[in-house]
Protein backbone atom coordinates (compact mmCIF):
# COMPACT_ATOMS: atom_id res chain seq x y z
CA UNK A 1 0.00 0.00 0.00
CA UNK A 2 2.79 2.39 0.90
CA UNK A 3 4.48 1.85 -2.46
CA UNK A 4 1.35 2.68 -4.41
CA UNK A 5 0.62 5.64 -2.16
CA UNK A 6 4.01 7.21 -2.98
CA UNK A 7 3.76 6.84 -6.77
CA UNK A 8 0.08 7.38 -7.63
CA UNK A 9 -3.26 8.44 -6.24
CA UNK A 10 -6.95 8.42 -7.20
CA UNK A 11 -10.08 8.86 -5.10
CA UNK A 12 -10.79 5.16 -4.44
CA UNK A 13 -7.21 3.87 -4.63
CA UNK A 14 -7.22 2.04 -1.28
CA UNK A 15 -10.46 0.15 -2.01
CA UNK A 16 -9.30 -0.68 -5.57
CA UNK A 17 -5.94 -2.02 -4.38
CA UNK A 18 -7.58 -4.21 -1.75
CA UNK A 19 -10.06 -5.59 -4.32
CA UNK A 20 -7.22 -6.28 -6.75
CA UNK A 21 -5.19 -8.11 -4.10
CA UNK A 22 -8.19 -10.28 -3.19
CA UNK A 23 -8.72 -11.19 -6.85
CA UNK A 24 -5.01 -11.86 -7.57
CA UNK A 25 -4.21 -15.59 -7.50
CA UNK A 26 -0.48 -14.97 -6.99
CA UNK A 27 -1.11 -12.67 -4.02
CA UNK A 28 -3.49 -15.17 -2.41
CA UNK A 29 -0.89 -17.95 -2.64
CA UNK A 30 1.84 -15.74 -1.15
CA UNK A 31 -0.43 -14.26 1.51
CA UNK A 32 -0.36 -15.74 5.02
CA UNK A 33 -2.86 -18.47 5.84
CA UNK A 34 -6.38 -17.14 6.19
CA UNK A 35 -7.75 -19.94 8.38
CA UNK A 36 -7.99 -20.14 12.13
CA UNK A 37 -4.88 -19.63 14.23
CA UNK A 38 -3.13 -22.82 15.30
CA UNK A 39 -3.62 -23.95 18.87
CA UNK A 40 -0.86 -24.29 21.42
CA UNK A 41 1.60 -27.10 20.88
CA UNK A 42 1.15 -30.03 23.22
CA UNK A 43 3.77 -32.43 24.48
CA UNK A 44 3.34 -35.96 23.12
CA UNK A 45 3.21 -38.37 26.02
CA UNK A 46 5.93 -41.01 25.93
CA UNK A 47 4.67 -44.61 25.61
CA UNK A 48 5.02 -46.88 28.64
CA UNK A 49 5.60 -50.15 26.74
CA UNK A 50 7.32 -51.17 23.50
CA UNK A 51 5.23 -51.05 20.31
CA UNK A 52 2.49 -49.01 21.98
CA UNK A 53 3.23 -46.14 19.56
CA UNK A 54 4.62 -46.85 16.10
CA UNK A 55 5.83 -44.28 13.57
CA UNK A 56 5.78 -45.30 9.92
CA UNK A 57 6.80 -43.85 6.59
CA UNK A 58 7.50 -45.01 3.06
CA UNK A 59 10.88 -44.80 1.35
CA UNK A 60 10.05 -45.04 -2.35
CA UNK A 61 11.57 -44.77 -5.83
CA UNK A 62 14.55 -46.91 -4.87
CA UNK A 63 16.62 -48.34 -7.72
CA UNK A 64 15.93 -52.08 -8.23
CA UNK A 65 18.71 -54.29 -6.82
CA UNK A 66 19.14 -58.02 -6.69
CA UNK A 67 16.77 -60.70 -7.91
CA UNK A 68 13.73 -59.45 -6.00
CA UNK A 69 13.91 -55.85 -7.35
CA UNK A 70 12.25 -54.16 -4.39
CA UNK A 71 11.62 -50.48 -5.15
CA UNK A 72 10.22 -49.28 -1.81
CA UNK A 73 10.41 -49.94 1.93
CA UNK A 74 7.88 -49.42 4.70
CA UNK A 75 9.84 -48.14 7.70
CA UNK A 76 8.30 -48.80 11.13
CA UNK A 77 9.89 -47.36 14.27
CA UNK A 78 8.86 -48.17 17.84
CA UNK A 79 8.70 -44.86 19.73
CA UNK A 80 9.56 -46.52 23.06
CA UNK A 81 12.75 -48.37 22.07
CA UNK A 82 13.51 -46.56 18.76
CA UNK A 83 13.72 -50.02 17.13
CA UNK A 84 13.27 -49.84 13.35
CA UNK A 85 11.76 -52.48 11.07
CA UNK A 86 12.18 -52.18 7.30
CA UNK A 87 9.75 -54.14 5.14
CA UNK A 88 10.63 -54.32 1.42
CA UNK A 89 7.96 -53.94 -1.29
CA UNK A 90 7.78 -54.17 -5.05
CA UNK A 91 5.46 -51.20 -5.56
CA UNK A 92 4.24 -48.00 -3.92
CA UNK A 93 1.22 -48.60 -1.69
CA UNK A 94 -1.63 -46.19 -1.04
CA UNK A 95 -2.64 -45.22 2.50
CA UNK A 96 -5.46 -47.79 2.36
CA UNK A 97 -3.07 -50.53 1.13
CA UNK A 98 -0.69 -49.68 3.98
CA UNK A 99 -3.46 -49.77 6.60
CA UNK A 100 -4.71 -53.14 5.33
CA UNK A 101 -1.18 -54.54 5.25
CA UNK A 102 -0.57 -53.53 8.88
CA UNK A 103 -4.02 -54.73 10.00
CA UNK A 104 -3.63 -58.15 8.35
CA UNK A 105 -0.14 -58.75 9.72
CA UNK A 106 -0.48 -58.50 13.47
CA UNK A 107 2.29 -61.13 13.72
CA UNK A 108 4.92 -58.40 13.35
CA UNK A 109 6.96 -58.55 16.60
CA UNK A 110 5.28 -57.23 19.75
CA UNK A 111 2.14 -56.04 18.00
CA UNK A 112 -1.31 -56.61 19.39
CA UNK A 113 -3.55 -55.07 16.76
Amino acid sequence: MERIKTCSWWPSWRKDVIEYCHSCDRFQKANKATGKEFGLMMHIQEPSTPWEVVHMDWVTALPPRGGKSYTSHLVLVDRYSKTPILLPFHKDYTAMDTALFIWNRSHIPHWSL
